[in-house]
C-alpha cells in the first residue's frame, strides 16, 4: 500500500498549481507488487521513501508503461505480461494527467496472454497510437533519460554520447520544432553529399550507355531483315492450318451424306420387324402375370409352412420339458441311493478306527529324538543363513557391476553418436563418397590389407577449436578421401564404385614406408618463445595409415601452431626460424624463397570455420571404456559362476531340511495319533446324524412328476390339432403352384420360338446399325477434327470464335500456295533464311531503344540535379550539424581541473552527483510537465547527497515549475524541506491495511487518547 502526506497550504481559488500534463493520480491493480493501490502526487517535488522490495520502482513503472513507454525503457523486463503480479492474469495502470478544463484520464490493461494491451482515454477505448499523440501533444517523454530516469537507466545517462546528450536535452527543454529544425539541417547537409556523389555516378553512366548504344545500331538493323522472313514464315504458318481444316471438312461433307443413306435403308429394316416385336411384347407380358402370380403362391405357402415350423418347435420344447421333469426325478433317485451308500461308508469307517483306537497301545516317549531333529535343524538354518549372506553380498556386488556396466555402454553410445553425427555432415555435403562409404563396409573381405574410410570420419580432434586448423591445412578433397595401404586395393575399390557404380569418390595410397613416427626438424620447446605450443600432428589422432599419409603429403609433424604472440612477433618468426607453413591464432603463414631473387616471398589467409571436424571422440577414452566393459563382464561371469555353486549348496541344505522336517512330523503325527482318531470319530459320528436326517421321499417326488407331465401332453395335444389345419391349408397351394408352373413353361416355350423366328430376320438389320453406328463414330470424329482445326487457326491467327475472318488475312493468304505440299517447301526455304540471322532478338531493338530514351531522360534529370545541387550549395552553409554535442566538464577538487564527464574516468559518486546537477539546471527550463528519478542518491556521500537534496528542494519547489518525482530508500536526518514538498511513504507487509479501511483522522484520535492515558 502507499499513503500520501502532503504538506502545504491552500491553493487560491480558479487558479491550479499544477502544471500542463502533471501527474494527477495514479491507480494500479494487480501491478508487481500491489495488489490495490492509488497514488496521489503533489504539483511540485515528490519524495517516494520506503524500503528496498516495498514497490517504490514499481509506481515508476506504472508511469512509464500508463503512458505508453516500452519495457526495454526501464531494463527490468521485455515483456508487458511480466509486469502482472504473480498469479494473476490481468492488470490495470491507470494515470490522470492536468489538464484545463478537464483532467486526461488514460488507462492500461495489460493481459498475460500473448503480452497484450488494452488503452482506454478517458474511460473509452482508444488506440496505442491516439494514446502516444495525445502524450506527445503534452510534451511527455519517458524514452528521453533527461526528463526520466529508472533505476535501472541510471548509469547509462553517463554513457550518452555529446550528440545523444544534446537531442535529449532539446527534447526535454526545448520546443518541439527546436529538434526537428536540428535533425533537418542534419539531413540537409547529408542529401548534398548524396546529390554530389548521385551526380558523378550517373555522369559516368551517361557516358557508359551513350557507347553501348552505337553497338547495338548494326545489330538493329540486321533484326529488322530477319523479321521480314520471320513475318513471312508466321503468315505461312497461319495459313497451313486453314488449308488443314478445308481438307478436313470436305471429308466431313462425304461422310455425312453416306451416313444420311444408311440411315434410310435402317429405317425401312425396322418397318419390316414391328410385327414380329408386338408378338414377343405379348408373350413377355404374359409371363409377367403369370410369374406375378406365381410369386404370390409362393409367398403364401412360405407364411403357413413358417407358422408349421412354429408349432413344430413348440412340439420339440414340450418334449424336452417332459425330460427335463423325468430326469430331475432321475437325479433325485440318485441323491437318495448315493446317500445310502454315505450312510454305509461312513459306519465302516468309524467302526475302523474305533477298531484301531481301541487295539493302540500306550504311546512310547518319543522326545528324545524330536529333540535331536531340532537340533540338526538349527545347524541347517544356521548354514543356509550364512549362504543367503553370501549371496544378498554377490547380488549386490553384480548389481553395481551391471550398473557401471551400463553407464559405460551409455557412454560408449554417446561417443558413437558424435560419430554419427560426422557421418551424417558427409553424406549431406558428399552423397557419392557416403554411398561408397556404405559400399565400403559391407565388402572389407575384398580387400588385402587395411582400409580407412574418409579421413573426415578417421580424423578426431583432441580438441574441437583446433579443428580449423587442420582443415585449412588439408584440402576439402583429401579431407573426403578413402585411404588405402596398397595400390592394388586403391584400384579394386576406384574400379567398382568410379567405373561401375558411376561414383565421384577420392581415394589416396599411403607410402609404403610409414611416416607417421617421423620427428619433426626440431623439437617444439625450441619454438614456445615464439608462441608456438604445438605441431599439428599432435593436435589430433588417426589411424596409422591416415597419420603417415598426412606426414607425407602435408607435412604436419612439422606445421608448428601458435598464438597471438606468434601474430605480434611474425616478422621475427619468419626471419630466425625458416618455418615454411606456420599457424597463428587466426591466419596461416605461407613461407617461400624465389627461384630467382632468393627473396622470401610471404602470404597470409585468414582461417575459416570448421565445417566437419568440429566433433571429435577421445579414442583414449573409448579404448579405456572398452577395456572397462570387458573387465566387467569378467567379473560378471565370477560373479555367476560363484552364485551357482552357493545356489547348489543352498538345493543340497533345502534337500536335508525337507528329509528332516519329514521324520520330525511322523514322529509327532505318532504322538498325536489317538487324539486324532479321536477327534475324528466324533466328526464322522456329526455327518453320519446329518445324512439320516437329509432323507429324500421318492413316492411323493414320483406323483409331483406324473402330475407335471399330464399338464404338458394336453399342451402337446392342443398343437397337433393347429399343425393338422395348417397341413390341409397348404395343400391346395402346392396344386396350383404346379399348375403355374406348367403354364410359365408353356408360354416360354411360345417366346423363345417368336424369338429365333425374330433373330433370323434382325442380321440385317443388325448390319445395317453396325454400319450406322461406324458413320456416325467417323462423322463425330471429323467434327472433331475440324472443330479443334478450326480452333488451332483461330488460335494461330489471334481470332475470336464469334470474330469474322479479316480482310488483311484473305489479301496475304492470296499471294501464298494453296497447297499443304507447297506450303511446306516455301516454310522451309523461308527458315532457312531466317535461320542465317543468328544471334538476334527483339531485345537488341528494346534495348535500342530504350537506351536511347534513357539517355534523353537521364541529361534531363541530371541537368534538373545540377540546378537542385547548385541552389542547396547556395542556401546552405557548409557546417557540420550531425558533430553538435553537449560536453559536460566537472572538477570535484579546487586544485584539479575541468574534465569531460565520461563513465570510466570519474567514479560512481561524482557521476550521480554530475548528473543530477545537470538535471536540475535543466529543472527551471524544462518544458515538460514532470520529471521522475529513481534512486539516484544511492552512489553519493552524506555530504554530497545532503547538497544535492537541498538544490532539488530549493530548485522543484519554486512557483511554476515542472512536477518532480525523486525514489529514494532512505534520506538524511535534519534534511531541509519545503511546503510545497509532497512525501509518498511506502510500506508493504503481510498485515498492512486495506485501502479503505486507512483512516487518518482515526489514527492520530487513537494517538492522543494512549497518550492521554499514559499521561494519567
Amino acid at each position: 500500500m502507499a499513503a500520501a502526506w502532503e504538506k502545504g497550504k491552500a491553493v487560491e481559488s480558479g487558479e491550479s498549481p499544477f502544471v500542463l500534463g502533471s501527474i494527477v493520480r495514479i491507480f494500479m491493480k494487480n501491478f508487481l507488487t500491489y495488489t490495490v493501490c492509488e497514488v496521489h502526487p503533489g504539483p511540485n517535488l515528490n519524495v517516494v521513501v520506503g524500503a528496498n522490495g516495498t514497490g517504490k520502482s514499481s509506481i515508476v513503472c506504472a508511469i512509464c508503461l500508463g503512458l505508453a513507454g516500452k519495457p526495454a525503457f526501464l531494463g527490468r523486463a521485455d515483456k508487458v505480461g511480466l509486469f502482472v503480479k504473480q498469479g494473476c492474469m490481468k492488470a490495470i495502470v491507470e494515470i490522470e494527467l492536468f489538464k484545463s478544463p478537464e483532467n486526461i484520464l488514460i488507462t492500461r490493461e495489460i493481459y498475460v496472454a500473448n503480452n497484450t494491451s488494452v488503452w482506454f482515454i478517458n474511460r473509452k477505448p482508444a488506440t496505442l497510437k491516439t494514446v502516444e499523440e495525445q502524450i506527445a501533444a503534452l510534451n511527455i517523454q519517458v524514452d528521453n533519460l533527461c526528463q526520466f530516469l529508472p533505476q535501472d537507466k541510471v548509469g547509462e545517462f553517463t554513457r550518452l554520447s555529446k550528440t545523444e546528450l544534446l537531442e535529449a536535452t532539446e527534447k526535454s527543454i526545448g520546443s518541439p520544432e527546436m529538434y526537428q529544425f536540428h535533425c533537418e539541417l542534419k539531413n540537409f547537409r547529408e542529401k548534398e553529399r548524396e546529390l554530389e556523389n548521385f551526380f558523378r555516378e550517373k555522369n559516368t553512366s551517361l557516358e557508359k550507355m551513350k557507347q553501348r548504344v552505337e553497338r547495338y545500331k548494326q545489330d538493329v538493323e540486321r533484326y529488322h531483315e530477319c523479321k521480314r522472313h520471320v513475318d513471312l514464315i508466321e503468315m505461312l504458318e497461319r495459313k497451313r492450318p486453314w488449308v488443314e481444316y478445308e481438307n478436313v471438312r470436305e471429308q466431313h461433307e462425304e461422310v455425312k451424306q453416306c451416313r444420311n443413306q444408311v440411315k434410310k435403308e435402317l429405317k425401312c429394316l425396322r418397318e419390316l420387324q414391328a410385327p414380329w416385336t408386338r408378338k414377343i411384347q405379348e408373350a413377355e407380358e404374359n409371363l409377367n402375370n403369370l410369374d406375378m402370380k406365381t410369386r404370390d403362391n409362393t409367398a403364401e405357402i412360405r407364411n403357413i409352412s413358417q407358422k408349421c415350423k412354429e408349432k413344430q418347435d413348440a412340439l420339440e420344447m414340450k418334449d424336452k420339458q417332459i425330460e427335463e421333469i423325468n430326469q430331475a426325478f432321475r437325479m433325485k433317485k440318485d441323491e437318495e441311493t448315493n446317500r445310502q451308500k454315505k450312510i454305509y461308508q461312513t459306519q465302516q469307517i468309524i467302526e475302523e478306527w474305533q477298531s484301531e483306537l481301541d487295539t493302540m497301545a500306550v504311546c512310547e516317549n518319543l522326545q528324545p529324538q524330536i529333540d535331536a531333529v531340532n537340533t540338526e535343524l538349527k545347524k541347517l538354518q544356521e548354514e543356509k543363513a550364512n549362504i543367503d549372506n553370501n549371496v544378498s553380498d554377490l547380488r549386490a556386488e553384480k548389481t553395481n557391476q551391471e550398473r557401471e556396466e551400463k553407464r559405460i555402454i551409455d557412454r560408449l553410445g554417446q561417443l558413437n553418436n558424435i560419430m554419427h553425427v560426422k557421418e551424417e555432415k558427409l553424406k549431406q555435403r558428399f552423397r557419392d563418397t557416403h554411398s561408397a562409404l556404405l559400399w565400403l563396409r559391407n565388402n572389407k573381405d575384398k580387400f588385402k590389407k587395411k582400409t580407412c574410410e574418409p579421413m573426415m570420419l578417421e580424423i578426431n580432434m583432441k580438441d574441437s577449436r583446433h579443428a580449423k586448423y587442420v582443415e585449412n591445412h588439408i584440402s576439402s578433397n583429401d579431407l573426403r578421401a578413402f585411404v588405402f595401404e596398397c595400390q592394388e586395393d586403391m584400384e579394386t575399390f576406384l574400379v567398382e564404385v568410379r567405373d561401375r557404380q558411376n561414383l565421384r569418390v577420392n581415394a589416396v595410397c599411403a607410402p609404403d614406408k610409414s611416416c607417421a613416427e617421423i620427428l619433426p626438424s626440431r623439437p617444439i620447446e625450441e619454438l614456445h618463445r615464439y608462441g608456438f605450443y604445438s605441431y599439428l600432428r599432435e593436435l589430433f589422432d588417426a589411424p596409422s595409415p591416415v597419420m603417415s599419409y598426412l606426414c607425407y603429403q602435408y607435412r604436419v609433424h612439422d606445421v608448428p601452431v601458435g598464438t597471438q604472440k606468434t601474430r605480434d612477433m611474425i616478422e621475427r618468426v619468419i626471419q630466425e626460424t625458416n618455418l615454411k607453413q606456420i599457424y597463428t591464432a587466426e591466419e596461416r603463414y605461407v613461407i617461400k624463397m624465389s627461384s630467382y631473387t632468393k627473396q622470401t616471398i610471404t602470404s597470409n589467409i585468414c582461417l575459416k570455420d570448421a565445417q566437419y571436424l568440429t566433433s571429435s571422440v577421445d579414442t583414449e577414452e573409448r579404448g579405456q571404456l572398452e577395456n572397462q566393459r570387458q573387465n566387467i563382464s569378467n567379473t560378471l561371469k565370477s560373479l555367476d559362476a560363484r552364485l551357482t555353486a552357493l545356489f547348489e549348496r543352498q538345493k543340497l541344505l533345502d534337500l536335508k531340511d525337507n528329509k528332516l522336517r519329514q521324520e520330525k512330523k511322523a514322529l509327532l503325527e505318532r504322538e498325536n495319533r489317538r487324539r486324532q482318531l479321536e477327534s475324528k470319530i466324533g466328526v464322522k459320528y456329526d455327518s453320519l446324524r446329518q445324512l439320516e436326517q437329509d432323507a429324500i421321499d421318492l413316492e411323493k417326488e414320483f406323483q409331483l412328476a406324473n402330475v407335471k407331465i399330464k399338464e404338458i401332453n394336453k399342451q402337446k395335444a392342443e398343437l397337433v390339432t393347429e399343425l393338422m389345419h395348417l397341413m390341409k391349408r397348404i395343400i391346395p397351394l402346392n396344386v396350383d403352384k404346379v399348375d403355374l408352373a406348367f403354364q410359365m413353361t408353356r408360354v416360354t416355350a411360345k417366346k423363345n420360338r417368336l424369338q429365333s423366328e425374330y433373330k433370323a430376320g434382325t442380321v440385317q438389320l443388325r448390319a445395317a446399325q453396325q454400319r450406322l453406328h461406324e458413320l456416325d463414330n467417323k462423322k463425330q470424329h471429323l467434327y472433331d477434327k475440324c472443330r479443334e482445326l478450326m480452333k488451332q487457326a483461330q488460335h494461330i491467327c489471334r481470332l475470336r470464335p464469334d470474330q469474322d475472318f479479316p480482310e488483311e488475312f484473305q489479301v496475304a493468304f492470296q499471294t501464298l500456295p494453296n497447297t499443304l505440299e507447297e506450303i511446306d517447301a516455301f516454310l522451309n526455304e523461308e527458315k532457312t533464311r531466317a535461320s542465317c540471322f543468328t544471334g538476334l532478338s527483339s531485345s537488341v531493338v528494346e534495348e535500342y531503344n530504350k537506351q536511347t530514351q534513357e539517355i534523353q531522360q537521364l541529361t534531363e534529370y541530371l541537368e534538373e540535379k545540377r540546378n537542385e545541387l547548385n541552389n542547396y550549395k547556395q542556401n546552405i552553409s557548409q557546417e557540420e550539424y550531425e558533430k553538435y554535442g553537449i560536453r559536460i566538464r566537472v572538477k570535484f577538487h579546487s586544485s584539479t581541473e575541468l574534465h569531460e564527464l565520461t563513465p570510466y574516468y570519474h567514479s560512481g559518486g561524482e557521476k550521480t552527483v554530475s548528473t543530477m546537477l545537470y538535471l536540475m539546471a535543466l529543472q527551471e527550463l524544462n518544458r515538460c510537465p514532470f520529471r521522475v528519478v529513481d534512486e539516484i542518491n544511492q552512489g553519493m556521500d552524506p555530504t554530497n547527497e545532503r547538497r544535492v537534496f537541498e538544490m532539488v528542494v530549493e530548485t522543484a519547489c519554486k512557483k511554476r515549475t515542472s512536477q518532480y518525482f525523486l525514489i529514494t530508500p532512505k534520506l538524511l536526518q535534519n534534511l531541509t524541506y519545503n511546503d510545497k514538498m509532497t512525501v509518498l511513504f511506502v510500506y508493504n507487509g503481510p498485515f498492512m491495511l486495506e485501502t479503505y479501511k486507512w483512516n487518518l483522522k482515526c489514527f492520530k484520535k487513537r494517538q492522543r487518547r494512549l497518550s492521554n492515558i499514559t499521561a494519567s
